[in-house]
């Protein structure tokens, strides 16, 4: 989703952006070239705010796309070959980039920076977007008024990246030796949250974040109980809700298992 914004228009208002962010991204891409592939999962070119970074981000695309060495100087031809250098500001401004950015160590961090501002910008042109058919719905009622009003939300988040994806060894290797030494400093303690259950609690030591638990057996061999009584063991351990969600009983039908 393209967006351009007339600040004119909006007086005062400048949309959200950060200029220092886009020039780190430009500036670590030409310092480290290898950080292109998760910068590339993270942003395309519309998500810069300065016209003159687009054409920029679209040559260093190109230049990876053809196997070529991404640095001033590629950059530059490729920018020229397109007729771009000039809109850009020259080989000066690449230089001034490259050299402004001393590190590429967070390169990554700054692109989150780059997709979060054009992420609020796209929210800002399609809420006024709404506003607009609010004002001239143009026959439409509101029912499909708020359809459409929500598919073009759902449609920034369908664009957002996702957090999936290939992950460098080095941090996972760093969270697992923490891991490794939280439980060896732990003795066998819980560091999870409880199951209710002493020999499951000494097996897993508690339900782990993130983890995904699967409780298989065969039909009427008490799968539901087990899950029900875990619930229920982790609403009076915790400080905290539990979310059940069940495709065969009805709510009644739960409570009624947890009172037997």
């Amino acid at each position: 989703m393209a967006i351009a914004f007339d600040d004119s228009q909006e007086g005062l208002k400048v949309p959200p952006h950060s200029i220092d962010a886009e020039r780190s991204v430009l500036g670590g891409l030409m310092l480290d070239a290898q950080a292109w592939d998760n910068i590339s999962a993270i942003l395309t070119a519309e998500e810069f705010y300065r016209s003159e970074h687009r054409p920029i981000f679209r040559a260093m695309e190109w230049l990876v796309d053809q196997n070529k060495p991404l640095d001033i100087v590629t950059l530059a031809e490729t920018l020229e070959l397109h007729g771009e250098l000039d809109l850009v500001g020259g080989m000066a401004y690449l230089s001034e980039l490259a050299d402004s950015t001393p590190t590429a160590s967070n390169v990554s961090a700054y692109a989150e920076i780059v997709l979060e501002r054009a992420t609020v910008r796209k929210l800002i042109a399609v809420a006024h977007e709404i506003a607009e058919s609010g004002f001239n719905p143009q026959g439409r009622d509101s029912a499909r008024l708020v359809d459409e009003a929500e598919s073009k939300v759902f449609q920034i988040g369908d664009e957002r990246p996702s957090r999936g994806g290939p992950q460098t060894i080095r941090p996972l290797l760093t969270k697992a030796v923490e891991k490794i030494d939280e439980l060896y400093l732990t003795k066998g303690a819980l560091t999870g949250i409880s199951s209710g259950f002493k020999d499951i609690d000494d097996i897993t030591s508690g339900l782990q974040q993130a983890d995904l638990i699967i409780v298989a057996g065969r039909p009427s061999m008490g799968k539901t109980a087990l899950m029900m009584n875990m619930a229920e063991s982790a609403v009076i351990a915790g400080d905290k809700p539990v979310l059940v969600f069940s495709l065969e009983m009805p709510s009644h039908s739960l409570i009624l298992r947890m009172l037997s």
